[in-house]
């Protein structure tokens, strides 16, 4: 049977126990955090912290990068939905939640082993891309799309560089962030706003409003 929060395949039998389950995700979350990475991870030692037998982490998982891309799909919150009255509001709604996760340290861990450790671990890459990434930059594909066809954007823009600009902005914020303190709290708004200048129908301002010619 499949997840579908995970898109893990469940084989058949008997269900699977949720504390359980919860038992083993949270002692990957904690391991992680503590600065353990794939390649110190190790089913033996998640079980010991979660207080199961392997066969239990086995029956539920295939290996140690299927169930970190579940422990941090567990992390990251949904993306709400984006119905807002200008493509500015929503843009603004999808980033603060970019930024919300950034200023997370677990979220961080598992984001930087997930980018970092790609070529050691494909599967764990493609998985990741699968359940973490590509949900997300269809929603900020879509609500762009939505910009241009409601005449907000500019019919000619490039969709996926827009989309580059946008994410890859929030991510140099949460990743190279120098301090000890949070991110402004007005960052969202702030890259949507330099941003968006530049991918702005003739005559519309950054409120979705026309804006008319003297």
């Amino acid at each position: 049977m499949m997840n579908e929060q995970t898109g893990t395949v469940r084989s058949p039998g008997r269900p699977r126990s949720e504390k359980a389950e919860k038992a083993i995700i949270d002692a990957a979350i904690d391991m992680i955090a503590e600065g353990s990475g794939i390649g110190e991870l190790s089913i033996e030692a998640i079980a010991a912290r979660a207080g199961v037998g392997k066969t239990t982490i086995y029956r539920r998982w295939s290996n140690k990068e299927d169930l970190v891309v579940d422990a941090l799909a567990s992390l990251r919150p949904p993306i709400p939905e984006l119905a807002g009255g200008s493509v500015r509001e929503d843009v603004i709604r999808y980033l603060a939640v970019l930024q919300r996760e950034g200023n997370n340290r677990t979220t961080r861990c598992f984001m930087n082993i997930a980018l970092s450790e790609h070529d050691r671990y494909p599967h764990l890459m493609e998985r990741f891309r699968a359940t973490v990434l590509r949900p997300r930059r269809e929603v900020l594909r879509s609500l762009l799309q939505r910009g241009i066809d409601r005449g907000e954007l500019r019919a000619d823009m490039d969709i996926e560089v827009a989309m580059a600009a946008l994410s890859g902005a929030m991510m140099f914020f949460t990743k190279w962030h120098e301090g000890d303190g949070d991110l402004p709290a007005d960052l969202a708004q702030r890259i949507t706003d330099s941003i968006l200048t530049g991918l702005l129908a003739p005559n519309t301002g950054l409120g979705g409003a026309v804006l008319h010619g003297e």
